[in-house]
């Protein structure tokens, strides 16, 4: 087993962490999350809420075991940036700051599932088994 396998295994795992959280986060609180995404002004929130839950959630799990994982990274580093573009471009006022941090942070984000779209999962994944 290469070193590579063993640091893309950690990769995928650190990636996919937060996401799995926030999905299901999204989709055991769907009405809060849903009036959260209304006052963004986000058209249909409760639908958006819905889809945004699902896809953190099993788009994460499908990360985590390196299943589908070109797909799931390529999804989750669209969708990374586009809720970047939706919610952290505000650099104005008290919260400026931490919309900044956020806006980089997620730009690190989004570019770690692009090289995993690229390479894929690893040798240990669920893919790799799959040949």
């Amino acid at each position: 087993m290469s070193n590579n396998g063993i640091l893309v295994l950690i990769g995928r795992i650190l990636l996919s962490v937060m996401f799995i959280m926030a999905g299901w986060g999204k989709l055991t609180a769907i009405s809060g999350t849903g009036a959260y995404f209304g006052s963004m002004g986000l058209p249909a929130p409760t639908v958006v809420a819905v889809l945004v839950g699902l896809l953190e959630f099993f788009g994460g799990l499908a990360v985590l075991v390196g299943f589908q994982t070109r797909i799931a990274a390529l999804l989750l580093g669209l969708f990374t940036l586009a809720a970047t573009a939706t919610a952290h471009l505000n650099w104005t006022g008290d919260a400026g700051m931490v919309q900044f941090m956020f806006f980089q942070k997620n730009l690190g984000v989004a570019g770690g599932f692009f090289i995993l779209a690229a390479y894929g999962a690893g040798a240990l994944s669920i893919d790799a088994k799959r040949g």
